[in-house]
């Protein structure tokens, strides 16, 4: 009989401050914090202004790659809306998005992560329409060895397309379910959405339903945040793990089951380095001591 593979461990980091290089400074932070992945801006993450970057430093940050696979990830801005009704606003939306992916693509990111956005105002079937309009596009210029454009639903506020895990079926129908649209779930915004990830169970229930909503194999990155506020309360405030309301002993589930083997788990918890590289301690803990998913290659 032959053994099942082990399954892959996930790599667990933060994101890193950059100002004064993304190698120079980044890579000095994950040191600091042990991060063994990182999620970094390229470029001023509430504006719309586009940064050119450091060729010097996309070479450095390249070279750390190709020395030990160090995982990385660019956060688009947060002004990122492909759903508004506002041409002005979508064409920006866009042209930061491409200028996201172009800047993840020069520096050897895994992927590019992406609010999914809100109607304001319209439908949500208007603002998906939108969103296919100015996703779609982008996607399909993607090469294969590019980063993949990662969605993140959001905490519930307001008129957004996608907070809960079952409303990426649509979100991503308008999509084509394109290859390159992959998922990155946060666990503060799924709490605050309303998936008591805090209760016995609750972890693996969310999991499971976002492997029947999306498939195998699209979530690609995992935000570990715990959350200041109750589960349902729709707001987006992030507390460091164990302090806040979900709790530590849920995250050791990332850990167990087969939807997240392998996927990159990083922390936009509250600061400075202390504060998260205690959290990522923590989660390297529940990850070493937790029993190994049951694996099977697809």
């Amino acid at each position: 009989m032959t053994a099942e593979p082990a399954a892959p461990v996930s790599p667990v980091g933060a994101h890193v401050p950059v100002a004064g290089g993304l190698a120079r400074a980044g890579l000095s932070y994950a040191e600091e914090v042990g991060a063994e992945a990182v999620q970094v801006f390229v470029g001023n993450p509430r504006g719309w202004a586009a940064s050119p970057g450091r060729p010097d430093q996309d070479t450095a940050l390249l070279a750390r790659i190709a020395l030990d696979g160090l995982p990385v990830f660019v956060h688009a801005p947060y002004l990122v809306n492909p759903g508004t009704p506002r041409d002005d606003l979508r064409e920006r939306s866009r042209a930061s998005l491409a200028h996201a992916l172009a800047r993840g693509a020069a520096i050897g990111a895994r992927g590019v992560v992406v609010h999914t956005g809100s109607a304001v105002g319209g439908t949500r079937e208007e603002g998906l329409a939108r969103t296919r309009e100015t996703l779609l596009p982008l996607l399909d210029a993607l090469p294969p060895d590019g980063p993949d454009l990662l969605l993140e639903p959001m905490a519930g506020q307001g008129q957004v397309l996608c907070a809960r895990v079952g409303e990426l079926v649509p979100y991503l129908d308008a999509l084509d379910r394109h290859p390159k649209a992959g998922v990155c779930l946060d666990a503060c915004h799924a709490f605050a959405a309303g998936h008591d990830i805090g209760t016995p169970g609750g972890m693996a229930a969310l999991l499971d339903e976002l492997v029947a909503a999306v498939g195998p194999g699209r979530l690609r990155l995992v935000h570990a945040n715990d959350a200041k506020d109750d589960c349902g309360s729709r707001r987006d405030r992030h507390e460091n793990i164990g302090a806040g309301r979900i709790g530590a002993e849920p995250f050791a589930t990332l850990f167990r089951h087969p939807a997240s083997a392998g996927v990159p788990i990083v922390v936009e918890t509250p600061g400075p380095a202390g504060p998260h590289a205690a959290d990522i301690a923590t989660l390297k803990r529940l990850r070493d001591t937790a029993p190994a998913p049951a694996f099977r290659r697809a």
